[in-house]
């Protein structure tokens, strides 16, 4: 068995270095910029083996918290930042688009190489296409290094990651870019429909000829948001939500929400941390988010506590009140999952070479008194609002399952990797 699982492997690392070298170099929507501002952005991932949510953070230097906000799953249940995701998972991973060496991108995350880890492995397989060797290698000057030589185990790599900015805005409107890496049968009218925008809107932000992209492309997709009106002298100035998902501001004090009735953001106390400043509208009895209603003759009045952002240590929040004609219904706020324990999936999802051993980036760590992965890990299957099953991120199958069975997966493997090389070779 040692010996097929060696020859599946050979055959696997030659398939793909001639298939880099036959296939264009995958294309990224580059935004030229100047100065040091930044904006939110979100970075479209696949996960390549079963994670923690705290795995999944640290890899991208994020909060779990945010993490987990990001994509409307309960950033408040019990132990979420320990929860176990499945591979094949796709998240969108909260990241500032910074302005650096006059193009926007994330340079924000440090990676430390494990062993056996090469220029390669850590752009295709721990970030699943967001960066590609060459990137890594020109940001951290390593000229000389051959993208497939093992890298020296804890050398640190800066890992720029692409995204746009585009002022926060799509047509005029309020929204967040996705960075989205396009799959296996991909389609750009699919990638549209999947995120409830047009070809014609997906052509514009990616500055496209025609409605055409390759894997391993990375489109700039643009959600609809919710814009906030904090002065600048607020730490959270600029907070942007996407539709359907939350933000966590001033301390993981506050929740902030957009949708799903309104593009209007909404703001309300959270319960993950003990100790917040005070979360009262000045001179009055009401509480950040309250909002109260009184009917009359004459129409309705309504009284709302709104958060004006976070200003050196404090929460700022004001209240407004006015005549309406009616009073308002209850604020609907966008569902909340719990994290996913399983992935629903279409296509067959090619596992890395090697799998992260525990308590490193992306491995998953054993129960300390049993020695093996808790299965205490509550929730379902899952599929991601926005992203479509035959045409989002592919699925997973069981790596276990795999090493069991390599005699069954060889032919699965070669044909794979025979389609890819062919298809590289019509791009």
């Amino acid at each position: 068995m040692a010996a097929l699982l060696t020859v599946v492997l050979t055959i696997v690392a030659a398939v793909v270095s001639l298939s880099s070298q036959q296939c264009a170099e995958a294309k990224t929507t580059i935004e030229p910029c100047s100065g040091s501002d930044s904006c939110a952005a979100l970075l479209g991932y696949t996960l390549y083996a079963d994670m923690k949510v705290s795995e999944v953070a640290a890899l991208f230097a994020a909060d779990p918290a945010a993490l987990l906000a990001a994509n409307a799953l309960d950033f408040a249940a019990p132990g979420a930042a320990h929860r176990i995701l499945p591979m094949g998972l796709f998240l969108r991973v909260p990241a500032r688009c910074s302005c650096a060496g006059g193009v926007r991108k994330s340079v924000a995350v440090r990676y430390a190489a494990r062993p056996a880890d090469t220029l390669a492995t850590v752009a295709d397989v721990v970030f699943a296409g967001l960066a590609s060797a060459d990137q890594i290698r020109d940001e951290n000057a390593l000229a000389s290094v051959d993208p497939d030589a093992p890298l020296d185990a804890g050398q640190k790599l800066v890992v720029p990651l692409p995204c746009v900015c585009f002022n926060s805005s799509d047509n005029n409107l309020p929204a967040v870019y996705l960075s989205y890496v396009v799959q296996v049968g991909d389609t750009v009218p699919a990638i549209a429909a999947s995120y409830e925008t047009t070809v014609t809107d997906v052509m514009n932000a990616n500055a496209m000829g025609s409605p055409v992209a390759a894997p391993g492309d990375i489109l700039a997709i643009p959600l609809p948001a919710c814009a906030s009106t904090f002065p600048k002298s607020a730490s959270d100035h600029g907070l942007i939500v996407a539709n359907g998902t939350y933000a966590l501001t001033a301390g993981n004090c506050v929740q902030c929400s957009c949708g799903p009735d309104s593009l209007n953001l909404y703001c309300t106390p959270t319960s993950l941390s003990g100790s917040c400043p005070s979360m009262q509208c000045p001179n009055s009895n009401v509480m950040l988010g309250n909002v109260s209603t009184h009917s009359t003759s004459a129409g309705c009045n309504v009284s709302t506590c709104s958060y004006g952002g976070f200003v050196n240590g404090s929460i700022t929040a004001s209240l407004t009140a006015g005549l309406q004609p009616r009073c308002p219904v209850p604020h609907q706020f966008p569902a909340l999952m719990d994290p996913p324990t399983t992935v629903n999936h279409d296509s067959t999802y090619l596992p890395p070479l090697s799998a992260p051993g525990p308590a490193e980036a992306g491995g998953v760590m054993p129960d300390p008194e049993s020695g093996s992965p808790s299965s205490s890990v509550q929730g379902g299957s899952f599929t991601l609002p926005k992203v479509s099953k035959a045409n989002g991120p592919a699925g997973s199958v069981s790596a276990a399952s795999l090493m069991d069975k390599p005699r069954q997966i060889l032919p699965l493997l070669i044909s794979c990797l025979v389609f890819h090389l062919q298809l590289c070779i019509t791009l």
